[in-house]
């Protein structure tokens, strides 16, 4: 597909990336600002059901209003080629804020996961299932606020878009009724809020595997690891709460995500955990010893804590503890020696 100049009243102005539609930069000409105008390539134009979702998607997100999900101005056909222009956002993907780091401590990765849930939720209350909830589909500005995009796959309430026998969404992130093809519902997005939570929290994903088998025995099998979670001292309640989340059965799981968002709200001001993630002892590494220095409130008394941090180390009061008791010794030895030989 060549990249087009202009579409309609929009000037193209730079290639942003994409797979089955094209997303560019563009600037309105006659509103003056800058969108971004997502494109559906030839081969997915020629195709009936990835257009009818091409524009189903169009519908679903035009119809939403809400502070974290992105807008969208416009859509349309231009010589054959079905568009959608959208809100244009700076940042980053929740995922490459993951793997960069850049999703700050336990306190902003929470905030992110409550906005992500009250967007959610709002949606259902719209009667829309996402059906495809991963970073990758959540935008990260700087200021730590989120916008889901991409509703290529919602599901509103009576509408059939899939092929039989065809399950759709990311496998990762897909829940056990999807990799079956059941009917999905907003139980759905409850567990795959529960998968996003987790990789939030640990910045790992909760599934892994290379091939889909693999990913879908997971999926249907294997109960999710809640020792990552633990290992760096994520509040058990919030740790119950996940598990809730990416139960097997939808029955299992919590009924929705505004309920979802009530108790890690409740959780958040019961705990003073609120700091980070895995506060740890200050760990120094010298000639292959691991020295825990000890913290001058854990009740060292005042002559020592007026020792150079260096000696207020276990390893190094340990030395100077031995020091002492020889050098005791050698002077109670020298003492009865004199005192013999006198």
């Amino acid at each position: 597909m060549d990249h087009p100049a202009r579409v309609g009243k929009y000037q193209v102005e730079r290639f942003l990336g994409g797979g089955m539609s094209h997303v560019y930069r563009a600037t309105d000409t006659v509103l003056g600002r800058t969108v971004a105008l997502k494109i559906l390539t030839d081969a997915g134009s020629a195709d009936q059901e990835a257009k009818a979702r091409f524009f189903q998607e169009a519908r679903v997100a035009s119809n939403i209003n809400h502070e974290n999900i992105i807008s969208v101005y416009d859509f349309g056909e231009d010589q054959g080629r079905p568009f959608i222009v959208m809100e244009f956002l700076e940042g980053e993907s929740l995922r490459t804020a993951i793997k960069g780091g850049h999703v700050g401590d336990f306190s902003r990765r929470m905030r992110i996961a409550l906005q992500v849930g009250r967007a959610l939720d709002y949606i259902h209350s719209k009667k829309i299932i996402h059906r495809d909830v991963k970073p990758e589909n959540i935008h990260l500005d700087r200021a730590g606020k989120i916008k889901m995009m991409d509703f290529g796959i919602a599901k509103p309430e009576g509408v059939a878009l899939t092929r039989a026998g065809f399950t759709l969404g990311t496998p990762y992130y897909m829940a056990p009724e999807q990799v079956l093809g059941r009917n999905v519902s907003t139980q759905t997005d409850v567990y795959a809020f529960g998968l996003l939570l987790y990789e939030l929290l640990t910045s790992q994903r909760a599934i892994e595997g290379d091939k889909v088998d693999q990913i879908f025995e997971q999926i249907l099998y294997r109960t999710v690891d809640m020792e990552p979670l633990k290992s760096i001292h994520v509040p058990s309640q919030l740790v119950a709460l996940i598990e809730r989340c990416v139960a097997k059965q939808p029955a299992q799981r919590p009924a929705g995500l505004g309920s979802v968002c009530d108790e890690i709200e409740r959780i958040l001001g019961s705990t003073p955990y609120v700091s980070d993630l895995a506060p740890r002892p200050i760990v120094e590494v010298h000639d292959r010893t691991v020295t825990t220095r000890v913290p001058a409130a854990s009740g060292l008394p005042g002559f020592l804590r007026k020792l150079p941090a260096t000696f207020q180390s276990q390893t190094a009061l340990m030395l100077l503890a031995g020091a002492a008791v020889a050098a005791l010794v050698t002077v109670v030895y020298i003492v009865l020696v004199l005192t013999h030989v006198l």
